[in-house]
This record gives C-alpha cells, structure tokens and sequence, in this order.
C-alpha cells in the first residue's frame, strides 16, 4: 500500500516557490513572506501564519473598491511550509528579475511579498466597456505563480498582430502595450447571428502573452455557508 503512494511525496527543492504537481504550489516560508489569493490554501506544515493583507495603502484601496479588480489577498509567513491551490487549475512560476508582468487579477495566485503591485486600466477600455478592463502588474525581483484553466499557449506579439479574448488572456510580459479591438459589427453582428466575440484585448509592442484554453471558470457569489474555513475567518 505504502510504496503506490509514494509518486505522491511531498518534493524537495532548494527554491521557495516549486510546483509539487501541475496543480498544487509548494511554498517554502523559511526565507519568503508571501501574498496569496484568500482561500487558496490546502495545506500546511510547521510554524505558518495567516493575516488578511488588506489592499495594501490608500490609493490601491480606492482604485481597487472603483475598478473590482483584483482580490481579497492574504499575507503568509513563517518557517514551515504551505501548499496552495485553485479549483485544480494548473499553476506557473515566473520568476522576476527587476521586471515587470502584468496579470489578469483571476488568474494570480501568489507572489513574494517584496514584489509591489498595482492595478492599472487598459488603454481605450473605459469608453467601450462600461467601466473599463484592469489587471494586476506586478514589478521587481521575486517569483510571481499564476493560474491557467488548462495548458496555455505563449504567444510572440512581435511576430504578428495578435489578439484574445479578455478572459483568456492571463498574462504578459513588460514589453507588450495593450489596447482594445471592437468588433466592427458588434451588438447587431451578435443579434444577426455573428460570432459573438465582438470585444478583443489586441496586443503589440515586444514580448509575450500567455493565453488559457478557456475563457475563465464562473466564479459563485460568496455566502457565509461557502466562505467557512480559514477564508471565511480572514474575510472579515
């Protein structure tokens, strides 16, 4: 019984952030303070602490209460070790070198705490969506792990024009612009029988884009039934 089990043991690796599977973030606390979504963890061992980490100053506070970007976080530290996880999607690392990349806020799973964040708005979103589309970029030197519903493919946006639905574009590299594509028949092309995929996240400049096979999983609205556990205790 013991030795079929044993493809499951916990792994072993020098860095902080390391996958254990394709869908299951190993953490190492023993020198990294975390930020994680709120609820993302599975399990733990040894000496690790919870805090909610609120929206991090003012200003983000204020952007992120007007725009709905982003998520509730929770700060992790310790000495021990956490495992992390989201619904079984598949989890990356990247790791960041005084770098930049830029996160559909669904999809961000963790990032080391010395990594500053900020929510910022597409280019041409806010007339043609209502409010506009924002996203997460993150910047500086640590590992960032993100979220795909299924393998995604990266894209070269210097190579050709490129364009994604915007819920299936997950992240992007610091060279890479973004602006907005409007299906020229829009609402009438819909209602005519058209495509449906009227509005595109259209990408240029250098870099990559990393794109999901799926358009996001619906996300249920929250309940206190739902939040139990130690989500439901950092909530507050």
């Amino acid at each position: 019984m013991d030795d079929a089990l044993t493809q499951f043991d916990e792994t072993t690796s020098t860095e902080a952030f390391s996958l254990q599977n394709a869908k299951l973030l190993r953490v190492s606390l023993r020198d990294v303070t975390i930020q994680a979504k709120l609820g993302s963890m599975v399990a733990y061992q040894g000496d690790v602490r919870f805090e909610h980490a609120g929206a991090g100053g003012l200003g983000r506070m204020i952007k992120k209460a007007a725009t709905g970007e982003g998520q509730s976080l929770m700060k992790v530290s310790g000495t021990g070790e956490v495992f992390l996880a989201e619904t079984a999607q598949e989890i990356h690392v990247l790791h960041l070198q005084d770098d930049k990349v830029t996160v559909n806020g669904a999809n961000l799973l963790a990032f080391d705490a010395g990594i500053d964040w900020s929510i910022e708005r597409m280019q041409g979103a806010s007339a043609m969506m209502g409010g506009g589309l924002y996203n997460t970029a993150l910047q500086g030197t640590g590992a960032v792990a993100i979220l795909s519903d299924g393998p995604p493919v990266r894209l070269d946006v210097g190579s050709a024009p490129t364009f994604a639905d915007p819920q299936a574009a997950i992240t992007w590299s610091s060279g890479v612009t973004t602006s907005i594509k409007v299906d020229s028949g829009g609402m009438r092309s819909m209602l005519r029988g058209g495509s449906g995929e009227s509005v595109q996240m259209a990408f240029g400049g250098t870099g990559w884009v990393l794109v999901q096979p799926s358009e996001g999983r619906p996300v249920p609205p929250a309940t206190g039934a739902a939040q139990g556990g130690l989500g439901g205790l950092l909530k507050g």
